[in-house]
């Protein structure tokens, strides 16, 4: 599906910005999926930067109320969204299925805050372990409870960088991380997309891969086998090294 992987690198800014020029009805849906999938990363890319902002004031022991609650959370994720992408999260001119997707997700990252303000909140203890790699992974899961039979998104790695099983990359996604991204003859932050089968049931596959920045060393950075503050081994990684990938499933 090569041809569906340039298609969508060429297409997704023009997505986005609403300026999309369409050939066919079925390169409008795969504009379509391509768009919604980089939506709903883009979201989940705000929010764990945003529970990455605040690690340490959510680590501090000497402060107990954080002031730090859903309502406020997800405000400034849909703003740093915004920002980012140039977009307005939800307005009246996304298609129906985008509304109830984007908002389902902004509810699973309210419900996961809310639900862990004893954890936040705790005084006397300083790290707390709600990293943004255990917040991603709980949002995805309620996001999935809420929307399951229509999307799924997920966050993966090479198998070898895995730290809790429940993110192992299924068979699809090992082969595009294993065979797709390493190739030095495509651009680095390109996704990859795929019409294909998900439980059963045909569904748009697409892969984000994600990289390590200097944030991310202080727990997989060097030296390679320190226990790092979670209580894992470092990976040795460096700035720049595939650290992950965003998978999202759009079923049809």
């Amino acid at each position: 599906m090569e041809a569906l992987t340039i298609f969508a690198r060429n297409c997704i800014l023009a997505v986005l910005s609403g300026c999309m020029l369409l050939a066919s009805p079925v390169a409008a849906e795969e504009a379509a999926d391509v768009a919604t999938g980089t939506r709903l990363a883009e979201l989940l890319r705000a929010a764990r930067s945003v529970l990455s902002n605040y690690q340490t004031l959510i680590n501090d022991p000497a402060v107990a109320d954080k002031h730090l609650d859903g309502e406020r959370f997800t405000a400034e994720a849909i703003a740093l969204y915004g920002k980012r992408t140039g977009s307005q999260l939800i307005s009246n001119d996304l298609a129906e299925r985008d509304r109830k997707l984007l908002q389902a997700q902004v509810d699973a990252m309210r419900e996961v805050i809310d639900e862990h303000q004893d954890d936040i909140n705790r005084p006397g203890i300083a790290f707390k372990g709600f990293v943004p790699a255990v917040f991603a992974r709980l949002m995805n899961e309620k996001f999935a409870a809420k929307v399951g039979n229509e999307a799924l998104v997920r966050v993966t790695a090479p198998e070898v960088l895995v730290r809790n099983r429940k993110s192992l990359p299924d068979a699809w996604e090992a082969k595009v991380i294993e065979d797709v991204f390493p190739d030095p003859q495509r651009p680095k932050d390109d996704s990859y997309t795929e019409v294909t089968e998900v439980n059963g049931r045909p569904a748009f596959r697409m892969l984000l891969p994600e990289y390590y920045t200097d944030s991310c060393l202080i727990c997989h950075g060097a030296p390679k086998g320190e226990i790092d503050v979670t209580g894992y081994p470092k990976e040795g990684g460096k700035a720049g090294d595939l650290g992950g990938a965003i998978s999202i499933v759009l079923f049809q």
